[in-house]
């Protein structure tokens, strides 16, 4: 039986470089993690492949999953739902990969509820400065969205005591080292490996 894997959650506030982050991790050659492919109800798009863009499932059956509590987040946008299957996440842990999700704030706290042992990794700006010109930087949004961005950004700061760290995003090959060195070392942490040594002194 392998040891069960890792489940690594990572977010921050919007405009601060989460999928850049995990992208860089993921292109990485060395990279070992499993992405955690989400759920929808909207309708599948040319090209797209069940299982490796989305679990494309009716709402009917999206909500009965809600109800069962095999949902580990969901939210909804556009009149479609999206969320994170927990039993495919369940399912990957137990097969010894360690799962990625790279998810807003809100849905870190509702899976810190369900998985309290994962690793949440909060991704920082340098300062808010930095943050506010990126965002203004895309060139997508109008002032007065900025504005909300950024009060929500400053509230989604405040979350930072949910997490187990904190890695300023100054640069992104400096932040996927980080991650990658604080995964390694959960991995060494006594208490996801005791059981294991207990069980071998049982079997001598």
């Amino acid at each position: 039986m392998p040891e069960r894997g890792l489940l690594i959650v990572l977010s921050g506030p919007s405009g601060v470089g989460k999928g850049t982050v995990r992208k860089a991790i993921f292109e990485s050659p060395d990279n070992d993690f499993e992405y955690s492919v989400s759920m929808t109800t909207r309708q599948k798009r040319p090209g797209e492949v069940e299982g490796v863009d989305y679990y494309y499932r009716t709402r009917e059956e999206f909500e009965a999953l809600i109800a069962e509590g095999k949902m580990l987040e969901y939210a909804e946008y556009v009149g479609n739902y999206y969320g994170t299957p927990l039993d495919y996440v369940n399912q990957t842990l137990d097969e010894g990969k360690d799962v990625f999700l790279e998810i807003e704030v809100q849905g870190a706290k509702k899976v810190k509820e369900q998985v309290p042992d994962g690793v949440f990794i909060f991704l920082t700006p340098p300062d808010l400065t930095e943050l506010k010109s990126r965002i203004v930087g895309r060139g997508t949004d109008q002032l007065d969205v900025i504005e909300k961005r950024m009060e929500i950004a400053k509230k989604e700061i405040e979350m930072m005591t949910l997490y187990d760290y904190a890695v300023v995003n100054d640069s992104v090959p400096l932040a996927v080292e980080k991650i990658k060195q604080i995964i390694k070392s959960e991995h060494l942490r006594v208490d996801r490996v005791i059981d294991s040594y207990l069980k071998m002194l049982k079997e001598l």
